[in-house]
């Protein structure tokens, strides 16, 4: 339900051209939520341009946009202050850790960490005057680290750190921080991660070609899986909403039967059965691929 009070705010979102993103900022703007909605084209600002969502060109490894959007915010023609940051932008490199470059190892991170935590340090003194919220989504990648997601998992795990690090920090001065935690999703960062593991293959050696087939094999059938069976970015969106509007909101908030599953099991699981559990699934879904 719009109140007057959130139609005087504004809703940041980045990565905000496609999936979870895109669904979030529509959601908010839905909510009554004036939403600067990041995205990396002016093509998909167009597509997601409304009374409400205002497109902003953002790349989050870029200074200067970022310097930008502060400026956008400080300089509201309406004067509504910032309310809201959903940090959503993302990418997935996903290839063993013998075979990922260290390029694509800091590119996971310039994007996933490094550009998060750039935007946060920017808009957290608006926040702290606003006593506004700040939402990291994470991924149950930052829960549980399995094989191929050495890199993905990394960048997720550090995100947890930085936002208990930060809701430990702000919380005192009114500003709520939150992990937004989805298990499979149906987006198009499946799509990617599958292009990008795709490119990263064809740099492999023969030897680590043989080494890593089964692996490989259950990667491209876990992706089918959470393209196909995964929950609607919608429904992420739904979640991301119950945490903006909240009164009191959790420190985390899970997406999906397996969002819930993964976060819970390493606390009940020892390692090595965790790792003989998904080694069996990997197996089962290699056999899928055969």
């Amino acid at each position: 339900m719009t109140t007057s009070t959130q139609i005087q705010r504004l809703a940041i979102v980045t990565g905000a051209s496609t999936g979870i993103g895109r669904a979030t900022a529509v959601r908010l703007a839905a909510d009554g939520f004036h939403v600067l909605a990041g995205v990396r084209k002016r093509s998909d600002g167009d597509r997601i341009a409304s009374s409400r969502i205002e497109p902003i060109i953002l790349d989050v490894t870029n200074d200067e946009h970022i310097a930008a959007l502060v400026e956008r915010v400080a300089q509201d023609p309406a004067g509504r202050p910032l309310s809201v940051l959903v940090n959503n932008a993302g990418v997935a490199v996903n290839a063993p850790v013998e075979v990922l470059s260290l390029d694509d190892w800091r590119f996971q991170f310039d994007v996933s960490v490094f550009g998060q935590i750039a935007l946060i340090r920017a808009l957290l003194p608006t926040l702290l005057s606003t006593r506004g919220r700040v939402l990291n989504v994470t991924s149950v990648g930052g829960r549980v680290a399995m094989a191929n997601f050495g890199a993905y998992s990394a960048a997720k795990f550090a995100m947890e750190a930085v936002s208990d690090s930060l809701r430990r920090e702000v919380e005192p001065f009114g500003v709520a921080v939150v992990k937004i935690t989805p298990g499979a999703v149906s987006t198009n960062l499946t799509e990617s991660g599958l292009a990008a593991a795709a490119r990263v293959t064809d740099t492999m050696t023969p030897e680590q070609r043989r080494r890593y087939a089964e692996l490989s094999r259950a990667f491209i059938a876990q992706a089918e899986g959470f393209a196909r069976d995964g929950v609607s970015p919608e429904h992420a969106a739904a979640v991301i909403s119950k945490a903006v509007n909240a009164r009191r909101p959790k420190t985390r908030y899970t997406i999906g039967r397996d969002g819930a599953m993964f976060t819970f099991m390493p606390r009940i699981v020892s390692d090595r059965l965790l790792d003989a559990m998904l080694r069996s699934q990997n197996k089962s879904l290699a056999q899928e691929k055969r």
